[in-house]
Formats: C-alpha cells, sequence, structure tokens
C-alpha cells in the first residue's frame, strides 16, 4: 500500500474520533504499519496483516481513547503486544511518557526495532509481567493513565491496572460488546483496588467493531497485596 491510499483510508477510517493528525504522524502510522506487517514474516505479532484492516482494528481502534491522554502527563499500557494502544498514543501525544510492558519479549524486540529511528519522545519498553513490575516503588502509582486492550475478565484486567495508578487517575479499560455482566461482577473489585466506577462511553470503530470505553477513576491508594501473583487475578479474580 503507497503512503497516499495509506492516508485517505486513515482519515476515513478515523473521521468520527474527531482526531487532527499532521503529515509526519501519517508517516510514522504508515512505517509503524509497515514494520509490523514485515517483522510479522519471521515472529507472530499480529494476526491481521490486511492492511486495511490494521489501520482500523489496530490503529483507530486504539485512538478511540486518544482523547483520554490529555487526563495526564504519564501512561502505562499493560500487555502491549504488538505496541497496541500504547504506539498510536504516543505518535499522537509525543510530549506524554509512555511505558509498554509485556510478558513477551519478541514482541518487545520487534517495537524496539521499528520505533529505534522514529523520535517518538519518552518512551519506556519492558519485559516484566504486570504483578512484578508494579511491586517496584519506581512504577507503582506512578502513572495517571493505565491503558489495555486485553481480553480478561475485568475484574483481572482491573487487579493489573489500579496499582500502577496515581490517586486521582484513571484506568481506561477497552472491552467488546458483551461487558455488562463484566462490570457488574467488577463491583468489589473495583472498590478493594481503590477505583470508583466514572463512565462508559460506547462508538463504532470504521463500521466493523464496537468498542465500549469504562473509565475507572483511582480514588484512594491500592492494598500493597495487589496484584497477586502465580496467576491468581485471572484463576482468582476478586469477588
Amino acid at each position: 500500500m503507497e503512503l497516499k491510499e495509506f492516508e485517505k483510508i486513515f482519515i476515513e477510517e478515523s473521521k468520527d474520533l474527531n482526531i487532527e493528525i499532521n503529515d509526519e504522524q501519517i508517516k510514522l502510522f504508515y512505517d509503524y504499519m509497515n514494520g509490523i506487517i514485515e517483522w510479522n514474516d519471521k515472529i507472530n505479532v499480529t494476526a491481521i496483516t490486511d492492511e486495511k484492516m490494521f489501520i482500523v482494528k489496530h490503529f483507530v481502534d486504539s485512538l478511540a481513547i486518544n482523547k483520554f491522554a490529555a487526563c495526564g502527563k504519564s501512561i502505562i499500557d499493560i500487555g502491549t503486544g504488538g505496541g497496541f494502544p500504547g504506539i498510536p498514543l504516543k505518535i499522537m501525544n509525543k510530549d506524554k511518557k509512555v511505558t509498554l510492558i509485556d510478558s513477551v519479549n519478541k514482541k518487545l524486540n520487534v517495537i524496539r526495532d521499528i520505533t529505534k529511528d522514529m523520535d517518538l519522545g519518552e518512551l519506556e519498553i519492558i519485559h516484566s509481567r504486570a504483578e512484578d513490575l508494579a511491586s517496584k516503588s519506581e512504577y507503582r502509582e506512578s502513572y495517571d493513565i493505565a491503558t489495555t486492550r486485553a481480553v480478561s475478565n475485568f475484574s483481572t484486567i482491573l487487579e493489573y491496572m489500579l496499582p500502577f495508578i496515581k490517586v486521582g487517575g484513571i484506568a481506561v479499560c477497552m472491552k467488546g460488546p458483551n461487558y455488562n455482566e463484566e462490570l457488574n461482577e467488577a463491583k468489589v473489585a473495583i472498590e478493594v483496588l481503590g477505583g470508583k466506577f466514572e463512565k462508559i462511553e460506547s462508538l463504532n470503530v470504521g463500521n466493523e467493531l464496537e468498542r465500549n470505553i469504562i473509565i475507572i477513576k483511582k480514588i484512594k491508594n491500592t492494598p500493597k497485596k495487589f496484584p497477586r501473583g502465580q496467576g491468581k487475578p485471572l484463576k482468582e479474580p476478586i469477588r
């Protein structure tokens, strides 16, 4: 796909997000997509290799939460995988400190390779499990915003996210259409972890994907025993 065609599709598919994007940012997105697709022949970074679907399901979907970047100066993307939503947010917000973490280092090495010459500003890429990193004082309750596109149970996701967020910060959780039951079951977890439900925003991404954005505000410190290790957030969600 040529750059001009990429730009046309990107702008058309993202028009409902009301974002302003310049030529430099378009080129960064274009280079990042091509880098991921090229690496994908060697390492399974993403199952989405059709270029239009890549734009919609990785870039536009990630930017559905871009407006929430204005809520702070630092963002942590937990379980970033191929860099989503963290890299699109960083491209659009070079002034923000963005940290990407994942337990699969080979994917992080791909991100490091593609972004090394992109001049994205303060970008930290860390190979770690969330429960290990959250126990370190320099990362615990140090971020204004936490994001994830993980598909785990909502209580599980929040146990990994909220320990990283400062009091007054927000967890920006990206869920599909079937979120109501999960949200209801997570009421205890939200309270125990120091959060408070704030709002839900729903939209369709490129006529391809229903995206529900759940905002949880951090109102008090998370007890030090969270997140639990040994896979307990997944096996034994807080109820």
